[in-house]
């Protein structure tokens, strides 16, 4: 893998089908693919320098910031590397998605750290699982 093109690299994360998104130790978005962009509405341009609060519904955030910080002030992430954590999130229209995505801690040039994260939209399939619990509920009496 050593001869592998790192502009390889980086056009694959560009296009990847599961959101990419990076935030830097203020929490404000440096980095949202093309599949951040299908999943949540907002294009990399409208959320470029914004804080990550734009797809965080407010009744989570300060449990997401408690986190961070914990986080950042740690240098790793209590998550490990196979862990998915399933979260609403808001959608650039105002709807509430459900998503599951997995944490990478990446240091910075400078000392400082980043947050990395590979988000996939299951609103889909959580929404199949609640009918299907709602069904099981009513024959169930």
């Amino acid at each position: 893998m050593e001869d592998l093109n790192p502009e390889v690299v980086l056009g694959m994360a560009a296009q990847a089908p599961d959101g990419i998104v990076i935030i830097d130790g203020d929490g404000l978005i440096r980095y949202w693919n093309q599949g951040a962009e299908r999943i949540f509405g907002f294009s990399a341009a409208e959320v470029d320098g914004r804080s990550l609060d734009v797809i965080i519904p407010e009744k989570h955030r300060k449990r997401h910031w408690d986190g961070f910080q914990e986080a950042m002030d740690r240098g790793t992430s209590k998550y490990g590397e196979a862990d998915l954590l399933n979260v609403p999130a808001l959608a650039a229209d105002g709807r509430r998605i459900s998503i599951e995505f997995s944490v990478v801690m990446v240091p910075a040039a400078d000392g400082g750290m980043y947050c990395g994260a590979v988000v996939r939209d299951v609103t889909a399939r959580r929404e199949r699982e609640r009918e299907l619990m709602r069904r099981r509920a009513e024959a169930a009496v």
